[in-house]
């Protein structure tokens, strides 16, 4: 399934080239825009002064949403690192881009990154000048992948200072703090000639991933600022009988209790966290000045959000991976005043797979085959738009993490069903509404049966409309690897 989806993919790529005229829009239209996409790793919906925040302070970060859109009920279709990027680059999920874990193809993805086919390969092809600088995390390598004219990335998760790069198809030293170095690499290409073409850049950060080392000029910021926790830290998970159930052999998983520091983040962890994201906020401060300096400003959309986002012990959790708000729900911010209103807030659910469309409709191309729509209908704030009433979400189980089997989960503006594959007695059913903390399972409520009933319904229909496998092959135990 898999590999007939990649051919017919590289099929319509190559055919864009003879349905695109790569001198961009004819005379009497605007100059097609320059595209900024902006990806943080492990970045909480909620951690940004814009988003509400009582102690972070990202001013130049929320200066995006202030002069542009603030999407509200922004999610990623899997919550991790590698499948979260590919989702965002193909505007496909997961099951249908095979890159399903952060493992290698020796695991259980079904696909490697050089088989993807993603908006800058398309852009590319339109006429756009494209380049990726920092982290991309698909892959175990930093090497230039397909569809980029630049390159300067690194392998893997990278380290925070002094880290080597990978400079179109060079090995660099470099010096320095990661995000500054990410940020030097992408001045420099806004700062070049591009012969009047447009241009795509893509920023991965670094940051907020651990190990949250801040730079320098961070280390003691926050420093006396008392860290909010949620009501959900002290989740009993009486409704969550997934994290009680037997594992292999027998052997029931153990509570998550406060004895182990990683998975009961420290304060000084969360403040951390907030000092590298005060570096990403000083990055987004230099591109808008060195977009203002050069002029492009006002002829660049660009698009701010997070991979996945991440637990700070509520439901006595860390990291990602389950389905809880706290790890599908991401910011997502975007500026472009030709097309998008200041203060814009739309409500509609915005999805990671959204961004190939939505790049794509800017290009003036059309897209290759994806499970996403373009975001400009809810962007440019129009009244009218028929804009989805639910979402579908994946989790893939991976050999090293045995806790989390694999789930699928619908979500609409008000309820979440959580359903783990093959194991229907672990299901959960939450009122958004009425219990934003995910705290109290309804699956069994005599009450909320017909909601359970209609989700399960919409989550047939939705797997349906992403042509998801119904069966999946299973993870590679970990001592399979090399």
């Amino acid at each position: 399934m898999f590999r007939k989806l990649r051919s017919l993919l590289a099929v319509v790529i190559a055919a864009l080239a003879c349905s695109v005229n790569p001198a961009g829009a004819q005379d009497n239209q605007p100059r097609r825009p320059n595209v900024l996409f902006i990806l943080v790793d492990d970045l909480r919906f909620d951690q940004l002064g814009i988003a509400g925040h009582p102690v972070i302070k990202t001013p130049n970060i929320d200066r995006l949403g202030r002069e542009g859109a603030v999407l509200r009920n922004a999610f990623v279709t899997t919550p991790l690192c590698s499948p979260s990027r590919a989702s965002f680059f193909t505007g496909q999920y997961a099951h249908t881009h095979g890159i399903v874990g952060n493992e290698t193809l020796k695991l259980r993805n079904f696909a490697t990154d050089d088989q993807l086919v993603t908006y800058p390969m398309v852009l590319q092809t339109a006429g756009y000048i494209t380049a990726h600088v920092g982290k991309w995390h698909m892959d175990d390598h930093g090497r230039p992948r397909k569809g980029f004219d630049h390159w300067a990335s690194y392998r893997g998760q990278g380290v925070y200072n002094d880290g080597e790069w990978n400079v179109d198809g060079a090995s660099v030293q470099t010096k320095g703090y990661v995000t500054d170095v990410t940020t030097d690499y992408a001045e420099a290409f806004i700062r070049r000639n591009h012969a009047g073409k447009p241009w795509c850049l893509s920023i991965g950060h670094k940051a907020v991933h651990g190990p949250w080392t801040p730079a320098e000029r961070h280390k003691d910021l926050y420093e006396q600022d008392a860290v909010p926790r949620a009501p959900s830290i002290h989740d009993d998970w009486s409704g969550k009988p997934v994290l009680w159930r037997e594992g292999e052999g027998g052997t029931t998983r153990p509570a998550v209790g406060s004895k182990n520091p990683r998975l009961n983040p420290s304060d000084k962890t969360v403040r951390d966290t907030w000092r590298c994201l005060a570096a990403v906020d000083d990055s987004v401060g230099r591109l808008l000045k060195v977009l203002e300096e050069t002029g492009q400003l006002d002829d660049t959309m660009i698009v701010f959000t997070g991979d996945n986002g991440l637990f700070y012990s509520e439901h006595r959790l860390v990291d990602k991976r389950p389905a809880y708000e706290e790890s599908i729900r991401v910011p997502m911010l975007a500026r472009f005043p030709r097309g998008i209103a200041p203060g814009t807030t739309p409500a509609g659910m915005a999805l990671n797979v959204d961004i190939m469309a939505t790049f794509c409709e800017l290009a003036g191309v059309q897209p290759p085959p994806n499970h996403g729509r373009s975001l400009m209908p809810l962007l440019s704030g129009a009244s009218d738009v028929a804009w989805r009433d639910a979402a579908m979400f994946e989790y893939f189980q991976e050999a090293r993490y045995p806790q989390w089997p694999d789930w699928r989960a619908v979500r609409t503006d008000r309820y979440k069903l959580i359903h783990y594959l093959g194991q229907p007695q672990f299901d959960e059913l939450y009122d958004l509404q009425n219990d934003r903390y995910e705290m109290t399972n309804l699956i069994s409520d005599p009450a909320h049966a017909e909601v359970a009933r209609q989700l399960r319904q919409r989550l047939v229909e939705l797997e349906r409309e992403t042509q998801t496998p119904a069966r999946l092959p299973p993870p590679i135990a970990p001592d399979a690897r090399n």
